[in-house]
């Protein structure tokens, strides 16, 4: 048994795991989920307390202990905010699920240029046959392509939110990676984070080799189960 910290992504809620927890929880894993702050001026140390009080309410020693370790999982930006749970939480695994990785000092605001995103997925765009507006980003396209259609209108059902722009300007502000045992998932369709472009970021950035998994950016709505079994092998 683990327990699994599951972080969301830009959306910033729990409702992006609702699929994925409770097929860990069949397999007798603890699952914590949360929401995470959602005012303009929280950062991504508010992130970091958010989950780390969100572990800590679950789990009041902080860890499951050495039998059950704790498995924190970051969906695309989660992977600028979970990292700094490493120093409030003795986690035993980090997994990048389709996700930024920072460097020391760079802000979310600044990772886009700095990696080369934009061009990323405009070559992925184009080699999909995609062409002049419709190689434009849009959330249904680029993020939605292969979640079932009932999951994507409940997803567009209520009021737009995103990240509070306070979380963009912060420097990351950890000197290195943690020493954590690291790994990246990555899905091959993914046409917002193309799979060639994270093979080079995960490379250059942490020096590992990303983990394929079928479907897009959002594989715990598209691909929830393929997600978790690779998940558990982090246990």
């Amino acid at each position: 048994m683990a327990t699994y910290v599951l972080v969301p992504g830009a959306d910033g809620t729990a409702w992006y795991w609702h699929l994925v927890a409770p097929l860990l929880r069949e397999r007798g894993h603890h699952v914590v989920t949360l929401d995470l702050p959602s005012r303009d001026t929280a950062t991504l140390d508010d992130f970091a307390e958010a989950i780390t009080a969100a572990v800590r309410a679950e789990v009041p020693s902080g860890a499951p202990g050495p039998e059950a370790p704790l498995v924190v999982v970051a969906q695309s930006l989660g992977g600028f905010s979970a990292p700094l749970v490493c120093g409030r939480l003795p986690v035993d695994r980090l997994v990048l699920v389709n996700a930024m990785v920072p460097v020391p000092g760079e802000s979310a605001g600044e990772w886009w240029g700095n990696v080369g995103q934009a061009q990323a997925r405009e070559q992925y765009a184009e080699a999909l046959g995609r062409t002049g507006t419709d190689a434009e980003f849009d959330p249904r396209t680029d993020f939605f392509h292969d979640v079932p259609p009932a999951l994507t209108e409940e997803a567009f059902a209520g009021e737009p939110s995103g990240p509070p722009p306070a979380v963009f300007a912060q420097p990351w502000p950890l000197a290195a990676w943690p020493d954590v045992p690291t790994r990246f998932l990555q899905g091959r369709g993914d046409r917002f984070f193309p799979l060639e472009f994270q093979r080079r970021l995960a490379r250059e950035r942490l020096g590992l080799d990303v983990e394929e998994l079928p479907g897009g950016h959002l594989l715990a709505l598209s691909r929830p189960r393929e997600l978790v079994d690779a998940l558990v092998q982090s246990a």
